[in-house]
């Protein structure tokens, strides 16, 4: 079966081989994990957004093998208007697809880097617009700053 969540209420739709549903479920954040741990292992379909690499990496722990699909190549699977049950239902769909393309799922060590790089450019940006703001205000006083 695949099982597919989204966001801090989890939204499960559990399919069988043949992709009929056999599951449409939902979950608060605190039941997953235990939910998880009394399952025998199985396929788990993800979005990625936040906190995906580190619900991927607990499922993985529990022994299920755990994907997860960028949201642009989730929304052609998707049919109706777009909220959380809908999601889990393309998701479920995409996540069986021989030609899916996934995310590579980041340890935690990458992931701290990541952050490092996003936090550093941050600060450039601001320094920057920090700068041009000064610049304009002194301009304004005759002061020009090349």
């Amino acid at each position: 079966m695949d099982w597919i969540w989204q966001k801090n209420i989890f939204h499960l739709v559990g399919r069988d081989k043949d992709g009929k549903r056999q599951l449409k479920k939902k979950l608060k954040r605190y039941q997953l994990l235990a939910y998880f741990a009394q399952l025998p292992a199985c396929l788990i379909g993800r979005k990625t957004c936040s906190s995906a690499h580190y619900w991927v990496r607990e499922l993985q722990a529990l022994g299920h093998e755990a994907k997860l699909i960028s949201a642009q190549h989730v929304k052609a699977y998707l049919h109706g208007n777009k909220n959380d049950y809908n999601d889990a239902q393309a998701i479920a769909e995409a996540v069986v697809r021989p030609h899916m393309r996934f995310v590579v799922i980041k340890l935690p060590h990458e992931q701290d880097v990541q952050a490092l790089h996003r936090l550093l450019a941050r600060c450039v940006e601001e320094r920057t617009a920090l700068c041009n703001q000064l610049r304009g205000l002194l301009s304004e006083y005759g002061i020009v700053i090349p």
